[in-house]
């Protein structure tokens, strides 16, 4: 199944707000076992709407529009869909029924505006969505399909498991499309992709190698379509031979802060963090998975040496003596998140972001970083690069990869 993937709002292209849906429908089109050919993201004008729709169609066996359902004169997605299918709007008794029970409980609220949204196209079959007033619509032409849903995320985040999928598995069952992937940690993509070249020559057409960099690791992923799907496990581990001596770890398609949330689930367990060169984006990281409040307690940006000692617990003399970027310093900052706390485990971050403030001892790019959890505290110093934002990155990268090591060891033990 080729796919094509349209989201709809002027928001999007005018940069107000981040286009999550593409990405999140993408990763669960690859797991069925779709190619998505295509991402486009249209302005809120009729047209625009109209001809990517026509073009999408005319390239792809199914594709997923997200937003312009709402009941404003702005949002024309229902109206477009409407004309392109040649059918027109009516009210749809089971979806009023719907917008009824879900108001049921505050019958003043359900005013013009909400009852609008039961008036659907004719052609579709209207899809429930439990999450919000815009109901998601199935559409079929030429054996082809059209799914339009709520650019609102966590809406589309429901009706796609709940509404799409199993209908998509009913109507295409000859879904041939696999992939692996790896994690590999402080190498270059240049100088990944220097190494594995001979692999790459050996990749039947149906296999091939994608490179995915970001600060501090690259992923691969490996992808088998069609009667390659066959060989993808025996390819893998083929692949994995030629990153020995190399920091990597298999993922399922998951960032290092989502394999977090994972292990802490599983775990029943907390983090925490105290950061100072990376003033916070660890915290930012963690947070921005889906429920982190479950297992993240909180942080400390502690930039200045008084906040290290009241707040942290840092001992003044290790401070005179070592310095802010030391070993000791990142040792006890992460003791002192979690005292603070009371997580589980916790991470630490401490040294000379840049572009100024190097010594010839501890250069730009200095970064002592610190795990504490069940088995004790300890600290490793890096040395990364001389761009400030590089160093953020790759320090927040690398902590959360040691707090990961650190997490799978203590599962080793018990």
């Amino acid at each position: 199944m080729r796919a094509v993937i349209l989201t709809i709002g002027d928001e999007i292209l005018l940069g107000q707000i981040l286009d999550t849906n593409s990405r999140y429908m993408a990763r669960e089109l690859a797991a069925l076992g779709a190619q998505t050919v295509e991402m486009r993201s249209v302005a809120d004008e009729k047209d625009a709407i109209w001809h990517a729709v026509d073009e999408a169609l005319r390239r792809a066996d199914a594709v997923f529009v997200t937003g312009g359902l709402g009941p404003t004169k702005d949002d024309l997605t229902k109206k477009v869909l409407a004309d392109y299918f040649g059918t027109e709007l009516a009210l749809n008794a089971e979806v009023y029924a719907w917008l009824e029970e879900m108001f049921a409980s505050n019958p003043q609220r359900f005013n013009d505006y909400n009852k609008s949204q039961a008036w659907l196209p004719k052609a579709c079959v209207p899809l429930r969505n439990l999450k919000g007033t815009a109901s998601g619509m199935w559409f079929e032409k030429d054996g082809k399909v059209l799914v339009s849903l709520p650019g609102v995320p966590f809406e589309t985040e429901y009706l796609f498991p709940a509404e799409v999928l199993p209908r998509l598995k009913e109507k295409f069952h000859n879904l041939l499309l696999r992939y692996r992937m790896v994690t590999v940690y402080d190498i270059p993509e240049a100088a990944l992709a220097m190494k594995l070249a001979e692999f790459e020559k050996t990749l039947s057409k149906n296999l091939s190698l994608a490179y995915l960099p970001s600060v501090g690791f690259v992923r691969l992923r490996l992808t088998a379509k069609d009667e390659a799907v066959a060989q993808l496990d025996a390819r893998f581990e083929v692949l994995l031979g030629e990153l020995a001596g190399l920091s990597y770890e298999e993922q399922q398609g998951q960032t290092p802060e989502e394999e977090i949330a994972h292990r802490l689930r599983q775990l029943e367990q907390t983090v925490a963090c105290a950061e100072s060169c990376t003033g916070g984006n660890i915290a930012h990281l963690i947070t921005s998975v889906p429920g982190a409040s479950a297992y993240f307690l909180g942080g400390v940006v502690a930039y200045s040496n008084d906040v290290k000692k009241r707040i942290l617990g840092v001992h003044a003399d290790d401070l005179e003596k070592y310095g802010a970027v030391s070993e000791p310093v990142a040792v006890q900052m992460a003791q002192g998140a979690l005292r603070a706390t009371g997580a589980q485990w916790a991470v630490s971050t401490t040294g000379v972001a840049g572009p100024d403030g190097g010594t010839p001892e501890k250069p730009v790019g200095t970064v002592w970083i610190g795990v504490a959890g069940p088995n004790g505290a300890k600290a490793q110093k890096f040395v990364f690069s001389r761009t400030r934002e590089r160093n953020i990155g790759r320090a927040s990268v690398k902590a959360l990869q040691l707090l990961l090591a650190e997490m799978e060891h203590r599962q080793n033990l018990l």
